[in-house]
């Protein structure tokens, strides 16, 4: 697995969620346990702790033996639930937020095991510092970075506000190595950027849309203000939700909300309690994080109305699944790309004491239409691969179905998921360690050219896997 993480997606640094949660953060009661405790098993419990306490080779700590205890029991439920110490508690809003502390670098892994920038945050720590794209960092506070795993880079990275670390920095064209020293700061993170395309003599809007976080649809709504005043006659636009690992539920809704008409239903969830078998519509009571003015007021009209693509691929989980679900549903966007993660579960953040919560799965959802996206995803409705020559990243790739313990598929569409030939991987794995990572939104980014041409309303180059793909929505088309 660490082969594939080393040539997936670019990481921010700093603003790691983990892979594909939709979260909402809630105080819901708890459900009655009806038949108790269950007395037997809680005095094996206290038994095997007696035994560690009194019989282990070496004194252990009261606190990290039941912090593993709880760790374990909500791990073993399924991959997306976990116990947050306050460390990942802290981690997990400060990404939510869009603020975290570090140097203000997107990385990603060169082939040497180098780490690469991608290139620095604007107006962050590296950026003042003078990083540029295309560093590669050698060493962190001289610890050796070759073949060191990205967490681990990306830990000695961070640390408290102010502090310092000197990175030696590889660069084209300098005969030694550079050594620099960046002192961490707060960063904010844009979820959101966007621009004008230029294609065929027409002008299309790209919208990229990183991770949902709280400021995502404010970013949303003020992007595609920003867009329209560019005073072109803008023919379509395409929203880009590439390895958008997901984020928060609301900002989802108040995404698809704007693309779509007011009310519209965007996604229901259904779980044990009865306040998680809900349907959210397009209303601000259900996208809205706080108190102010609604967003979407600035978001011009022809937004409702002007022809649409999103653009998905495997690494395109849960909060993303759910935008893309619900305007394909909706009949108002056409989805290009490849089949989504498949993460089609709803967590729910329950702070506990001392600055700790339990991330828990408490739902699954489905599309408008009652599709389940659970283990299976979201199939485009126009396959196409990463590259032209019909290799790329989305065939090495796990998701959700891939996941040991993953929550099934209620709907029984499992059998839908894709099942890659190993040496087929190995190939393409080949393959890819001498191709350069695709800049999204640039001129050589394949997939975003050919949902132009669907805009324009011309051919597609379409995956040679398509056929595959088509059956699977067919049939999934039919079971609905």
């Amino acid at each position: 697995m660490g082969s594939k993480l080393r040539h997936s997606a670019l990481l921010t640094l700093g603003a790691i969620l983990g892979v594909a949660v939709t979260m909402q953060f809630s105080a819901l009661a708890h459900k009655p346990v009806e038949d108790g405790m269950p007395l037997d098993s809680l005095r094996q419990l206290a038994g095997v702790y007696g035994l560690i306490k009194s019989t282990y080779v070496e004194p252990v700590d009261d606190s990290k033996l039941m912090t593993h205890a709880i760790s374990g029991m909500v791990d073993a439920l399924d991959p997306h639930s976990a116990y947050l110490d306050q460390k990942a508690y802290r981690e997990l809003r400060e990404g939510t937020e869009g603020r975290f502390v570090g140097l203000g670098i997107e990385i990603g892994q060169s082939d040497e095991g180098y780490v690469k920038i991608v290139a620095p945050i604007e107006d962050s720590p590296a950026a003042r510092a003078g990083i540029q794209p295309g560093d590669l960092i050698v060493r962190i506070d001289g610890a050796k970075v070759q073949d060191m795993e990205l967490e681990e880079a990306i830990k000695r990275m961070r640390g408290e506000p102010r502090t310092k670390v000197v990175l030696s920095i590889l660069r084209a064209g300098s005969p030694a190595p550079l050594e620099i020293t960046v002192v961490r700061d707060e960063i904010v993170q844009k979820s959101v950027k966007g621009k004008i395309i230029q294609s065929n003599g027409a002008a299309y809007a790209w919208v990229r849309i990183a991770q949902f976080q709280e400021p995502t649809l404010n970013d949303l709504a003020a992007k595609l203000a920003s867009l329209a005043r560019e005073q072109v006659d803008l023919k379509g636009l395409v929203l880009d939700l590439r390895n958008d690992p997901g984020g928060l539920l609301q900002g989802a809704i108040g995404v698809a909300a704007a693309f779509l008409p007011e009310g519209a239903e965007i996604v229901s969830t259904n779980g044990q309690l009865e306040e998680s078998k809900a349907r959210f519509y397009g209303r601000p009571e259900y996208y809205m994080l706080g108190r102010g003015e609604d967003p979407l007021k600035q978001v011009p009209a022809l937004f409702k109305t002007i022809p649409m693509v999103v653009l998905v691929n495997t690494g395109s989980a849960s909060a993303s699944e759910i935008v893309a679900g619900a305007l394909q549903d909706h009949r108002r966007a056409a989805i290009v790309g490849s089949p989504t993660f498949g993460k089609g579960s709803v967590q729910t953040i329950r702070p506990m004491t001392g600055d700790t919560a339990v991330k828990l799965t408490t739902a699954r959802y489905y599309t408008p239409s009652g599709r389940s996206i659970q283990a299976r995803g979201v199939l485009p409705d126009f396959p196409v691969d990463e590259n032209a020559d019909g290799d790329g990243l989305n065939a090495l790739r796990m998701r959700e179905a891939d996941l040991n313990s993953h929550l099934s598929n209620d709907h029984g569409h499992e059998e839908a998921t894709r099942r890659e030939d190993i040496r087929a991987q190995m190939r393409i794995l080949a393959a890819e360690r001498h191709r350069k990572p695709v800049e999204f939104g640039s001129s050589t980014d394949f997939q975003l050219a050919q949902a132009l041409r669907h805009l324009q309303g011309l051919p597609l180059q379409l995956s040679k896997r398509a056929d595959t793909v088509e059956k699977a929505g067919t049939l999934a088309q039919q079971a609905h």
